[in-house]
């Protein structure tokens, strides 16, 4: 199983959980690992964006880049909760991580707000964008891959008993379905000549800010 690998191969004494080094250790190859695939997918999702026309796919493939300065914001937590106790924090800094856990989620309402507002445009200026295999196989990778993120996070989340993990997690998984329904939205548009993108992107617009909310 790939989790386990990364884990004993960037995770020294991984059963410490209680050590502050160890659950930052643990942050780390989450945070690093989350930059770089949703740095990949944003690349790819935004080459077939572009190469369809489609705003759906391209908002998806934003959504994935604010996903990366996610990733950023969960290191940058763990970092800070790892600090040793000092003067002005005599109990440590672990409220570091779930202020990230809070920054993880307004990243995610502001993501849904702006694909809401373009998918509503696309509503009022309705377009058929193009589309073909080379989207159909870039997005079902992506779900693919997306769906492996969630199953890393939640893992490693359940490990140290991580709100900022937990909520990766569930990203994950909303990207998972919101990826899924451009994907279909877009292979029914092609398929019909019936514009639906911008009212798909409404309603998986919707759902990504309830999740960030929740």
């Amino acid at each position: 199983m790939l989790t386990s690998f990364l884990i004993k191969r960037f995770v020294k004494e991984p059963d410490r959980v209680e050590d502050s080094g160890v659950r930052y250790a643990y942050g780390r190859l989450a945070g690093v690992t989350g930059i770089c695939c949703n740095v990949l997918l944003f690349s790819l999702k935004l080459l077939a964006g572009l190469l369809a026309g489609s705003l759906a796919i391209m908002a998806d493939a934003f959504n994935n880049l604010s996903d990366a300065g996610s990733s950023i914001v969960t290191l940058v937590g763990f970092k800070l909760s790892s600090a040793p106790p000092d003067r002005e924090h005599p109990f440590g800094h672990g409220r570091g991580e779930y202020l990230s856990a809070l920054v993880v989620a307004a990243l995610i309402i502001v993501a849904g707000f702006e694909l809401a507002t373009a998918s509503f445009d696309k509503i009022l200026h309705p377009e058929l964008p193009g589309f073909g295999v080379l989207q159909i196989l870039i997005l079902a990778a992506a779900i693919g891959v997306k769906l492996w993120m969630a199953v890393f996070y939640r893992a490693i989340g359940r490990r140290i008993d991580s709100e900022t993990l937990r909520a990766g997690a569930a990203d994950s998984r909303n990207d998972v379905i919101c990826t899924a329904v451009v994907l279909v939205s877009s292979v029914v548009g092609w398929i019909s000549g019936v514009a639906i993108d911008g009212y798909v992107g409404v309603a998986v617009a919707l759902f990504v800010m309830w999740s960030g909310v929740s």
